[in-house]
């Protein structure tokens, strides 16, 4: 047990901290929409690690002057806390906020053994409950368990573009030559350090991407799942950001790495639960298929660059499409749409995404670098036009460098948008 004087001293400094924060000067999100106020349901942020889980929290309670209390567990003082311990925890709580207080944050919640029975306690208690989290476990298995139809999903990413953009203050509006520079220049430096919001303005962006990888292996994946072997999910972690967009090999890695085929496959469930990586599925109707041909997307592109030995190509191809990918996850969670990619056959060109509203093909995407060439341009249109037919959908996309406009091709219009259109839609709805 902790010392109920270290966990007073813990919260204080939070507590204090937490006057010197101003959220009208925070980046607005779009997920702070997704919030549900007054409410029994439990508001649960979940994402990967620094990607603005509890400034989203503290953002959305400060902006309405909402009295709240707040517990960050991700502090070395808390790391060997127990569920035992969450009642002194609540007993502090009511000591620096008063016994009266309507609402509580309670951080990176998941490692305390049993934590679900003591935020059931709160609800029933009529205590608003905001809870962080950076392992999907926290909602895939205790919390769909314990608190089943109590609580309330949001998943945070790192800054989008649109909101790289807002925190740089680039002008996404202006028509002028000059605002235009700015914007495809600030894509460029997006595409190659990412969206985490503490590494923007930093120089040594690799010690911060070497230290964000090391924390996630370590006390999302290692310590949670007891993992002996830690260098072996670290060479699994950096071959997946390393080959990014690909399918993942798990025969392959098995014989490299010398490990059993189910070791490869939990390890890498275990870095898509840390939300490391995202995984994407095949479109196809037998769960079979899905199963087997997962590719791989990093929850950021910085990641990639941004590290020790790292020898991945420089594919700007492969990071828009990556791009591409993590803004559809932000986009269709608000509209409980599914993503898959498409692939017929073997040998078949395959459709980068399809957005699916339950069964139904809503829209095909294709994202390409380039299109200049007669060759490229055929490849990528003539694909979209074919796997319209297939899947019975018409509403196709281009995403790629050209200008936005609009073609033809055998019937069909396709919409071919430039990346950087596109990616700024969100910030025009």
């Amino acid at each position: 047990m902790i010392d109920e004087k270290i966990i007073l001293q813990v919260l204080a400094e939070q507590q204090e901290e937490i006057k010197s924060y101003k959220p009208q000067k925070w980046v607005a999100r779009k997920e702070e929409s997704l919030f549900e106020f007054d409410t029994t349901m439990a508001q649960v942020v979940i994402g990967v690690r620094r990607s603005g889980k509890s400034t989203l929290c503290h953002k959305v309670l400060l902006e309405r002057g909402i009295r709240y209390g707040y517990v960050n567990l991700d502090d070395d003082r808390l790391a060997n806390m127990e569920v035992v311990d969450l009642n002194t925890v609540l007993s502090c709580v009511y000591q620096l906020y008063g016994t009266d207080v309507p609402y509580l944050v309670l951080d990176e919640i998941q490692d305390v053994d049993g934590w679900y029975l003591f935020v059931n306690r709160l609800l029933r208690t009529n205590l608003h409950i905001f809870v962080t989290g950076s392992n999907a476990k926290l909602l895939s298995g205790e919390l769909a368990t314990h608190l089943t139809g109590r609580y309330n999903e949001i998943h945070l990413f790192p800054f989008s573009f649109s909101e790289y953009c807002q925190y740089h203050q680039i002008d996404t509006q202006s028509i002028t030559t000059k605002a235009d520079a700015e914007r495809k220049r600030a894509f460029m430096d997006f595409i190659h350090d990412g969206g985490f919001p503490e590494m923007q303005g930093l120089r040594n962006k690799r010690a911060y991407v070497k230290s964000l990888i090391e924390a996630i292996l370590r006390k999302d994946i290692q310590k949670r799942f007891k993992i002996r072997n830690i260098e072996v999910l670290r060479k699994i972690a950096h071959h997946l950001i390393n080959n990014a967009c690909q399918e993942v090999n798990y025969d392959s890695l098995s014989k490299v790495l010398g490990i059993a085929d189910k070791t490869v496959k939990k390890y890498v469930d275990y870095l898509s639960q840390a939300f490391l990586i995202q995984l994407l599925t095949r479109h196809s109707f037998k769960s079979t298929v899905r199963i087997r041909n997962q590719k791989a997307y990093i929850v950021d592109t910085g990641l990639q660059g941004n590290r020790d030995n790292a020898l991945a190509p420089e594919n700007l191809g492969w990071r828009l499409e990556n791009m591409v990918y993590i803004e559809l996850l932000r986009r269709c969670a608000h509209d409980f749409w599914d993503v898959y990619y498409h692939k017929p056959s073997p040998r078949a060109k395959e459709i980068d995404f399809v957005v699916c509203d339950q069964d139904k093909a809503i829209e095909l995407i294709q994202v390409a670098y380039e299109i200049d060439s007669q060759k490229a341009y055929d490849r990528e249109t003539s694909s979209l036009v074919k796997a319209s037919e297939t899947l019975l959908c018409n509403q196709l996309t281009l995403i790629t460098f050209s200008p936005t406009r609009d073609v033809e091709i055998e019937g069909k219009t396709i919409h071919i948008v430039s990346a950087l259109d596109w990616l700024l839609l969100d910030n025009q709805d």
